[in-house]
């Protein structure tokens, strides 16, 4: 018998959407359109419901630097209130999982997918000293990510503390419709933002507050082509354990100067011998929309595959992610995608495909 399906404590609000499954979890796909969902976190405010996501605190003396050995990311200039995007990794370099660590005195809080909960946890449990302490709040905990232009000028009259002070990658407790809240200024959209961790019953009135007050509820499906458009990898798509952050372009995570990290060796070597496979951003510059799977030729060759794609929005293109072989990788090199029984011509463009103008970004 299949596993039934799990919901978020907001799911009883989601009144009218259509759902989805997303590993084990049955969330919003979309509520009105996923264009208008989409339109409304880049120009305006859309809030999403991201409670599925796992939510853990490692507590105790040297928990920074019990994490430094389990990351390619130096932590050990990060001080409390700062956060840092960064990935997990096995023996062989390959991404167990990426992740946020959120940075306090005595204790990080950790942000981790939804469909690697489980396996992150036993990871911690399996590589931390027996001297932290590991506390998973995923299930009593609710997650709300509000994201747009207009997010903190949203937020900031139900909070006692001044938002605008908060930078980008940085978190604070607050007080939140009179209840004790954490926040950060993170996202998964490309936008300016906050994600705020509140306990379920909380999040229900959170939840109701913010709409009454005009905010669009957003789903996976937004969600997923806001990402794309700032070139956000998806783990479990975009990369895996059989990725290395040097093939990912996540180059800019690892700290070759730091001491040893899980996958530090495997990492080197394939620095020095080189990748043979690289993720690239591509433009397609014919009718069609690649999709997961799709295969990527230079001429009759085929030389990589597409992990994600969509039409962008806001740009009114279709764009994609993929890997190829080095050779094809560099900017500017024509390609093409099959599309079904099609191959559409394509161009291998910089990333972000997106980027929030400077006048938006109010940190």
């Amino acid at each position: 018998m299949s596993e039934s399906l799990r919901h978020t404590p907001l799911y009883p609000l989601h009144q009218g959407a259509r759902f989805t499954t997303f590993g084990n979890w049955e969330m919003p796909l979309q509520y009105s359109s996923i264009l208008q969902e989409h339109q409304a976190v880049r120009q305006q405010v859309g809030m999403f419901d991201i409670s599925h996501m796992g939510k853990f605190v490692l507590r105790g003396d040297g928990v920074v630097a019990a994490l430094q050995n389990l990351v390619p990311t130096n932590l050990s200039q990060l001080q409390p209130g700062q956060a840092k995007y960064t990935v997990l990794l096995n023996a062989a370099g390959g991404i167990v999982d990426d992740l946020i660590l959120y940075i306090d005195e005595g204790q990080v809080r950790c942000i981790v997918n939804a469909a690697t909960t489980s396996k992150d946890w036993d990871w911690f449990q399996t590589h931390l000293p027996a001297s932290i302490e590991r506390i998973d709040e995923s299930a009593t905990q609710v997650l709300i990510a509000l994201q747009g232009p207009a997010a903190t000028a949203t937020l900031s009259p139900l909070c006692d503390l001044p938002l605008g002070v908060i930078k980008a990658y940085r978190h604070t407790q607050v007080n939140l419709l009179g209840q004790p809240a954490w926040i950060a200024r993170t996202g998964y959209t490309g936008e300016d933002g906050w994600e705020i961790l509140v306990p379920a019953e909380v999040g229900q009135q959170l939840w109701q507050t913010l709409l009454a007050a005009g905010v669009t509820p957003c789903g996976l499906g937004a969600r997923d082509t806001l990402r794309l458009e700032a070139a956000m990898l998806l783990y479990g798509q975009d990369m895996d354990e059989q990725t290395t952050p040097l093939e990912a372009g996540l180059n800019g995570l690892i700290d070759w100067q730091k001491p040893d990290f899980v996958g530090r060796a495997a990492l080197l070597a394939q620095k020095q011998q080189g990748i043979e496979r690289q993720l690239v951003g591509l433009e397609l510059r014919g009718k069609g929309i690649a999709r997961h799977g799709y295969p990527i030729y230079a001429g009759a060759q085929a030389v990589g595959e597409i992990t994600s794609g969509t039409l962008s929005p806001t740009l009114g293109k279709a764009i994609a992610l993929g890997y190829v072989f080095p050779e094809f990788a560099h900017i500017g090199r024509e390609l093409a995608v099959q599309v079904r029984d099609r191959w559409v011509p394509a161009v291998v463009v910089p990333r972000p495909f997106y980027r929030r103008p400077r006048s938006t970004a109010k940190i």
